[in-house]
């Protein structure tokens, strides 16, 4: 089994920058993409950003340029550096990662807790 575990979130006004962590820990496991997904209230789940383990990364177009996502192989952990941020920016955010099981020979999805970002004056 595999657990991601995030922190970070906040309330911040706008314009103000928030940095969120997940780190993913489990036996025998090859981690390939990680992302962050962001929900607000009302509306469906979204990707945000994602990246590969070779360092390829996607951006939602409404975050490019703002937001920065960044990983560190070694400790299983996925970065989001939050820039700039807006009031619509307000939603819950959650980790996921695409995880190989090594000793079962299967891929699955994780996704961790979700963290509270809100953005307002």
């Amino acid at each position: 089994q595999v657990q991601l575990v995030e922190s970070g979130g906040g309330l911040v006004q706008p314009g103000g920058s928030l940095r969120l962590s997940c780190a993913a820990s489990g036996s025998l496991i090859t981690i390939h993409t990680m992302g962050w997904y962001r929900q607000a209230p009302g509306k469906q789940r979204e990707l945000v950003a994602d990246i590969t383990s070779g360092g390829n990364t996607n951006y939602a177009d409404s975050v490019n340029g703002r937001f920065t996502i960044s990983r560190d192989n070694a400790k299983n952990t996925v970065y989001l550096q939050m820039n700039s941020l807006k009031p619509e920016d307000t939603a819950v955010y959650y980790c996921n990662a695409n995880v190989y099981h090594r000793a079962n020979y299967y891929y699955k999805d994780y996704w961790g807790q979700g963290t509270q970002v809100t953005v307002s004056s």
